[in-house]
């Protein structure tokens, strides 16, 4: 495909960072990003660092710049950070990918977020942040239970293991998450809005834990593209479901990030139907921008 001249690219800025707990992560995923599309996207577009650093204070490319300064200097912003700064782009009508501005969906606690799908006929594992103790856990729900640490992720199923989980913790302890164990077979579902002249085209299933009938599979489908609608969602969505022995739905996890890493499962889901993830990225570029 012919390059473009530097000066027609189209510039896309990747904010990441912000006066927040995940600063660190957002930073890894601005950094993947910008690498992808200095790989594989360059001939079409040109990315620009926008860092916003521990004192909320924004730059582009290093240097410091006011929010409403970026609407002369790039033509959409990847949002990579907090919602709030979704707001901000939108605000000063800069085009935007990213949690969705003013979606009360994303502004409401975990617990409210559970209520509401809930009422949708969706459950998610319960949960508990920032435990004291093993106790508190075992009063809350019973085993097994998976244990995330930072990005260490275990299957913990009798009481003494859970004690001796927080005896060897030295880390801090807000960045501990418990969730109640759900068996049942796994499945992810990847959304993109008018991939290939589709309201909302839906991918298929690709890998999966277990083997899910036809019903099966059209029972989340169905589910997932009503919490696409539900949730406001603009660009990109990935749904992680459990289905368990008796039928129900769990929300596991969503994503609203596309893991760009070639053996990520959204590229194989694209290998299923004769594309690429480079595709379905200039397709959300585009989408934004028109």
């Amino acid at each position: 495909m012919p390059e473009k001249k530097e000066k027609d690219k189209i510039r896309i800025g990747i904010l990441r960072g912000g006066d927040y707990e995940h600063y660190e992560s957002s930073l890894r995923k601005g950094g993947e990003i910008i690498s992808y599309i200095l790989e594989n996207l360059s001939h079409k577009y040109k990315p620009f660092d926008i860092l916003i650093d521990k004192e909320g204070n924004w730059h582009l490319n290093g240097l410091p710049i006011e929010p409403m300064k970026l609407l002369y200097k790039v033509d959409m912003v990847w949002n990579l950070s907090h919602q709030r700064f979704s707001n901000i782009l939108e605000s000063h009508s800069i085009k935007n990918i990213g949690i969705p501005a003013f979606s009360p969906f994303f502004e409401i606690s975990k617990e409210k977020f559970q209520e509401k799908i809930k009422k949708m006929g969706i459950k998610m594992p319960r949960c508990i942040v920032s435990p004291k103790n093993a106790q508190e856990v075992f009063k809350r729900f019973s085993s097994p239970w998976v244990v995330k640490i930072n990005n260490e992720i275990k299957l913990i199923k009798t009481f003494p293991e859970l004690v001796e989980v927080f005896d060897n913790t030295t880390r801090d302890q807000k960045n501990i998450l418990v969730e109640e164990f759900i068996e049942g077979k796994v499945a992810s579902l990847h959304l993109v809005p008018f991939f290939r002249g589709e309201n909302l085209y839906t991918f298929p299933f690709g890998n999966t834990f277990g083997t899910f009938t036809s019903s099966e599979k059209e029972k989340l489908i169905n589910i997932a593209q009503k919490l696409h609608m539900n949730m406001g969602v603009r660009h990109y969505l990935k749904l992680d479901f459990i289905l368990d022995k008796r039928n129900k739905v769990y929300l596991l996890n969503f994503e609203m990030i596309p893991d760009l890493k070639p053996e990520s499962h959204l590229s194989q889901v694209c290998g299923l139907v004769g594309t690429n993830m480079h595709q379905v990225i200039e397709h959300i570029f585009d989408n934004v921008l028109l």
